[in-house]
């Protein structure tokens, strides 16, 4: 089995020493440095060279630079998707965003997490866990998302959060570590 084969199947895998998976980090990250280095008037330009970074998009996405990731092809973006400033992914296992999400600057996505195990860590080795963001989410500036995090549809994720366990449709949730502080119904 490939460490690529056994990223995507959730295991412990050399993602520091891989030549396969190191080449495809670098291809991706001079598409990153490109794509950052563009003018925010060559719209064009941007459109064309973000839908070759990121996996599978719909048509109406934006993502302001800078933006990082480490493959790009492990990420789905949906229709009328914003980012701001300072976008990372780390995504080394699949990251999904469904239609209508809103994230704000410095916000980062964390597929890959590291053994306790120092020996093990010191190796190199690591794993990755897919990231799932449903419809109509808006994330505040400055939260993190780790490994094998689901937030449901319609809910909010307030500035500054880390979010450490799955967040159910329709709330708001805040803090660190992130929690539901409550329900988003007809009045509000």
């Amino acid at each position: 089995m490939t460490e690529k084969e056994k990223c995507a199947a959730g295991l412990l895998y050399d993602a520091n020493y891989d030549q396969e998976l190191i080449n495809e980090r670098i291809v991706c990250k001079d598409l990153c440095l490109e794509y950052n280095g563009l003018k925010n008037s060559d719209t064009q330009k941007r459109e064309e060279l973000i839908k070759r970074i990121v996996g599978k998009t719909k048509d109406n996405i934006c993502i302001e630079p800078s933006f990082w990731c480490d493959y790009g092809y492990n990420i789905e973006v949906g229709e009328n998707f914003y980012a701001n400033h300072n976008l990372v992914i780390l995504d080394c296992a699949p990251v999904k965003f469904g239609n209508n999400v809103f994230i704000g600057p410095n916000c980062s996505f964390y597929t890959a997490g590291h053994p306790l195990d120092a020996q093990r860590r010191n190796e190199g080795l690591e794993y990755a866990h897919p990231i799932t963001v449903g419809d109509n989410v808006w994330l505040g500036g400055n939260v993190v998302i780790l490994p094998g995090i689901s937030i449901g549809n319609n809910s909010v994720i307030g500035a500054g959060s880390v979010v450490t366990k799955n967040i159910p449709d329709n709330v708001v949730a805040v803090g660190n570590p992130c929690r539901v502080v409550k329900n988003i119904t007809e009045e509000n």
